[in-house]
């Protein structure tokens, strides 16, 4: 690797020395960061963290493309990397069994995330199941995906190798080294303390595992990460693997998930170890872990090894000896509970603190994504932006509600209880809720809102009071069909033909004022924002590398006021990175509210509640206007989602309920309804409205995500211009679809093949019901053609799909400025 900056003054700590530490200190060195000091306090090259005690289980395939790429490129490495003449990755590949016909449908759906992401697998039959897993009961199993690239990672050595290559760039590595605080001057770190001496630096980077919050708490950064134990044991030689593998290599048979049961299995030579996820959580107490010396003489192995809960255990040795019926003439041999890290959403915590400059989290990482995870950070250090998107995460991902330690311990637990769940990606955690709600969720309630949940809100999805709007609709797959209504189906109706309510209020707002307001939002932004107060603009944010960090809407409301419609907390913390002194930055989203108003009748709707004229001539589309409708003062914003007529109105939280009772008064001669986010998506999508973090991402530019119109470059510089220059011309592009068969639906993350061959991966879809088809955007190469023939496959099915022109509704417009 070529070092992006042979010479540098950066002088870099690393908290912990497991697989995540180590492998940052190589990627860094390797990147001509040279000054790195990796710090543990247990002995090396097994200081006593998860990585000492992990079985090493890399199993590529994820729904989320982000730890896909992580887990490939964690494969591709350790498999270069050899200690003592043993590599560092034994692939013997994965095989995930199904002993339900909902699993099996589940492996189909897992096969394609395996297409989209470009991993390779393949679904077997139970006899070949059996043929890669002897000791297997055939008769229980429906079918099984097989994955010949995943394997073991021998996570020490892996360890172990990074450590010698970053050594010999000049990296050092101190054992016994206890971290007792994080020195910090005007809002950076300046170095690291511990029990034998101080170490000056100008990042720090926290990889201490399931420590991550105690040293949080060292440097005053919040670290929503939950230890948990989990049980693992390995069984006595059986006689059935006597001589079956090399003790150096351990393994010669596929690593094995029995997901039904919550269990996977690898061998140990002639022993098979067992993981269980089947038992209750067991929440471990960061704060109270024992020092690696105490835990010794207390006999234990280390300290992220806890004594082994027996009776956690006999459900899942009995379902392992109904899977392996020669288990049942041996016994546990050795069992303990090792103690890793889960985070709310299940992700990793990865990034720089907002709250102090130079302290980074490289937390909440599993060995399978290590490697990924290591590599980028280091570019994140280095070079300022990953070529891996990151914003699945960002450790500023998560609201301040959902950073509670009561939260933490609620959704991490559960993460834990679903780790091999099925998993409907509509699905929301049950506890704890409701969490968040507008000011108009008793309305919503009283109107039969059916709630599904996102960043902590309560978000209706559809209503039961429009039932009897309901006429037919296409019937859906079982899976499709979950956590979705046809009552979708006639709100969307509803809003083309007459006028509806839409809860807009978690969509994020921020306020940007003071006389550098408006400098600041040019040089962050793409669009032109140098406009008149009244004007609404939206724009785009990027990064160095001219990726798309977000997408926003900005009202100018006055000379030095803005409020911005942004996508997540993240993007207020990029702000405020680089806001200078004369820019106050707020965010205003739990202190206000938003109603979508729209369809053909919203201007007879509104008008009459308001003495400013809402007319198309005195009040333009994407135009801005501070009024008031009956008592309720509010922002107006002439916007629309969904492709039809209508406003963004703005007020205060204690004025919600006011604003709704007002509006829904006053639609009732023209039959306004409440519609839910199930027909907002249907109708977005019909008219190509893209979803920052499913359509684009960072590693998208403007141009392939077909935003071009949302870059100005006839004006002065901004973030991301200069790669923007240097871009060739677009080699795929964010591509709509419709499905021929008016029956099909798909939802999102499918390959799509082109030849029969897959050539990129669907990232929004719904059933357009104007359109009677369902439509689907997909990253595909740029040269195909409108009218070209395309398959999406979805749970195993070829569905036939063609590509369209876009806006796929209302091309001209005439329904939304009128």
């Amino acid at each position: 690797m070529t070092p992006a900056h042979p010479t540098t003054d950066a002088r870099v700590v690393i908290i912990g020395a497991g697989i995540v530490g180590c492998s940052l200190a190589d990627e860094l060195t390797a990147r001509g960061w040279t000054d790195v000091t990796v710090l543990d306090q247990g002995p090396l090259p097994a200081p006593g963290g998860s990585t000492s005690h992990a079985p090493g289980l890399v199993f590529q395939t994820s729904p989320s493309k982000t730890l896909t790429t992580f887990a490939r490129y964690t494969v591709e490495k350790f498999s270069a990397l050899q200690v003592d003449g043993l590599s560092c990755f034994n692939p013997v590949g994965g095989l995930e069994l199904a002993t339900t016909p909902e699993r099996w449908a589940d492996l189909h759906r897992k096969a394609g995330w395996a297409a989209s992401w470009g991993v390779h697998g393949e679904l077997v039959s139970p006899r070949r199941c059996k043929e890669l897993w002897p000791l297997l009961d055939e008769a229980m199993i429906l079918g099984g995906f097989h994955t010949p690239d995943d394997g073991l990672a021998r996570a020490v050595l892996a360890a172990r190798a990074q450590m010698d290559r970053a050594q010999q760039r000049g990296a050092r590595f101190l054992d016994r080294h206890t971290v007792t605080g994080i020195e910090q001057a005007d809002g950076r770190v300046t170095g690291v303390i511990t029990d034998r001496g101080t170490f000056p630096a100008t990042h720090v980077v926290s990889a201490a595992g399931f420590w991550g919050p105690v040293i949080g708490r060292m440097a005053g950064v919040d670290v929503p990460l939950l230890p948990l134990a989990h049980q693992y044991a390995r069984t006595k030689p059986l006689p059935e693997l006597a001589g079956a593998n090399d003790p150096r290599t351990e393994a010669s048979k596929p690593i094995l998930r029995f997901q039904d049961r919550d269990l996977y299995f690898r061998e140990h030579t002639d022993r098979i170890g067992i993981g269980s996820y089947a038992h209750r959580p067991l929440p471990v107490d960061p704060f109270t872990v024992l020092p690696y010396d105490e835990a010794r003489a207390r006999n234990m192995d280390m300290p992220s090894s806890f004594p082994f809960t027996t009776d956690d255990w006999a459900p899942s040795w009995e379902d392992s000896r109904r899977l392996m019926p020669a288990l049942r003439h041996t016994d546990i041999e050795k069992g303990f509970n090792g103690v890793f890290s889960f985070t709310p959403d299940g992700m990793p915590l990865l990034g720089e603190a907002g709250t102090l400059g130079g302290f980074w989290l490289a937390e909440a990482v599993w060995v399978t994504h290590s490697a990924g995870v290591a590599k980028a950070v280091a570019e994140w250090m280095v070079d300022g932006h990953a070529t891996t998107d990151l914003h699945e995460c960002d450790l500023h991902r998560f609201e301040d509600a959902q950073r509670s330690p009561a939260y933490v311990h609620d959704r991490g637990s559960r993460q834990f209880i679903e780790v091999y769940d099925v998993i409907h990606p509509l699905q929301p955690m049950e506890q704890p809720r409701p969490l968040r709600v507008s000011p108009f969720h008793t309305r919503q309630q009283e109107l039969g809102a059916h709630f599904l949940e996102g960043g902590g809100w309560e978000r209706p999805h559809w209503f039961h009071a429009n039932a009897h709007l309901v006429t037919d609709t296409p019937e859906r797959d079982p899976w499709s069909a979950r956590h979705w209504s046809p009552i979708a189906a006639a709100e969307a109706r509803a809003t083309r033909e007459r006028v509806a309510l839409y809860d807009m209020t978690p969509l994020r707002r921020l306020e940007v004022t003071g006389p550098g307001a408006l400098a600041f939002l040019q040089r962050m932004t793409t669009n032109n924002l140098a406009k008149k107060p009244g004007a609404v603009t939206y724009t785009l944010l990027l990064d160095e590398k001219a990726g798309i960090r977000s997408d926003l809407t900005v009202a100018r409301l006055a000379p030095d006021r803005f409020q911005v419609g942004a996508n997540s907390p993240a993007d207020l913390a990029w702000l405020q990175r680089h806001a200078p002194a004369d820019v106050h930055l707020r965010d205003i989203t739990s202190g206000t509210c938003c109603i979508g108003v729209w369809g053909p009748l919203a201007r007879d709707l509104v008008q009459p509640l308001t003495r400013d004229d809402f007319s198309h001539e005195a009040f333009g589309y994407f135009r801005a206007k501070e009024t008031y409708l009956g008592h309720v003062p509010v922002t107006a914003l002439r916007l629309s989602y969904v492709g039809e007529l209508g406003w963004e109105l703005y007020t205060t939280a204690d004025l919600g309920l006011r604003l709704w009772d007002t509006l829904w008064e006053a639609g009732a001669q023209h039959g306004v309804i409440a519609a839910g986010r199930a027909a907002f998506n249907s109708l977005r999508l019909e008219k190509g409205y893209r979803s920052w973090g499913h359509d684009m991402t960072e590693e998208h530019t403007p141009y392939e995500a077909g935003l071009g119109f949302a870059v100005r470059m006839d004006r002065g510089d901004f973030l991301g211009r200069t790669a923007l220059e240097q871009l060739p011309p677009p080699q795929r592009t964010l591509t709509a679809l419709l499905l021929d068969d008016p029956a099909a639906v798909v939802l999102g993350k499918e390959p799509v093949l082109v030849d029969g061959t897959p050539a990129g991966y669907v990232t929004s879809a719904a059933y357009g019901h104007t359109l009677g088809r369902c439509v689907a955007y997909a990253w595909l190469p740029a040269h195909l053609t409108t009218g070209t023939g395309v398959h999406i496959e979805y749970f195993g099915e070829k569905l036939p799909a063609t590509v369209a022109d876009e806006p796929l509704f209302d091309p001209k417009m005439t329904r939304i400025r009128r």
